[in-house]
């Protein structure tokens, strides 16, 4: 599987980031990909690795790029609940410094660098991002309506902007949500919103789940939760998004 690292020129500066795309040659349909709060790292790089076995071309910027290349911070190999809360201290004021005003002038330089790749087609993209990376992906498809057919979210704070945010969506929407972080109560209230916006979607708590269950490089992981992400969001793509 071919691999790079790029540099995303932005309003701002360079925006390091990974690219991961199929072998042989062509073009394929672009996917902006937002890692969760720990940013890029081998568990992230093998994701990439992974979707872009299915055929897309899968770019993963540093979204802390302000703040220096990835990893901004130090990172254990394996993100135990032991070391947790200091990881999560470093992190919280960079998480807290992305604005909405940033996420949306990055999103647009990401998204302007996704689609000039000689690897990718014409055509529209998909977004998808874990934990803080899936509101930044439903803000990047809420800001692109006519670019971004789909858009998913896996254990992210995806309802933190209100049904306004939805209102502006034209993607084909899936939600995966965690267990531990969403009663079926809060999820009817956050469905009825989606509905009430008129889009295509699908929201859902992935039985047994707690925060960060994709990522195996921490204690929440869940393998049956990775391999439910994976059967939801490839026929996402597979419907949303042409092939050459």
């Amino acid at each position: 599987m071919p691999t790079k690292t790029l540099q995303i020129p932005t309003p701002d500066g360079q925006a390091d980031a990974f690219a991961a795309f199929p072998d042989g040659g062509g073009r394929h349909p672009g996917v902006l990909m937002y890692a969760d709060g720990f940013g890029i790292r081998p568990v992230l790089r093998g994701m990439a690795r992974e979707l872009a076995g299915h055929g897309y071309y899968v770019l993963v910027p540093n979204f802390f790029y302000r703040h220096g290349p990835a990893p901004v911070i130090e990172l254990p190999e394996h993100i135990g609940e032991e070391v947790r809360p200091a990881v999560m201290a470093q992190l919280m004021p960079l998480i807290e410094a992305h604005t909405a005003e940033r996420v949306l002038s990055d999103a647009d330089a990401y998204l302007r660098f996704l689609t000039t790749q000689p690897e990718v087609g014409a055509g529209p993209v998909a977004v998808t991002g874990y934990c803080i990376g899936g509101l930044l992906a439903m803000r990047t498809a809420a800001a692109h309506p006519g670019q971004v057919a789909a858009v998913a979210g896996f254990h992210g704070p995806v309802g933190a902007d209100g049904p306004d945010l939805f209102s502006k969506l034209t993607a084909q929407v899936h939600l995966g949500h965690a267990e531990g972080d969403m009663t079926p109560e809060a999820l009817g209230e956050l469905n009825q919103a989606l509905d009430a916006a008129g889009i295509s979607y699908t929201s859902e708590i992935y039985p047994g789940t707690v925060h960060g269950f994709t990522m195996s490089d921490t204690d929440a992981f869940s393998a049956s939760g990775l391999q439910r992400h994976w059967d939801r969001l490839l026929p996402l793509l597979d419907r949303t998004l042409a092939r050459s």
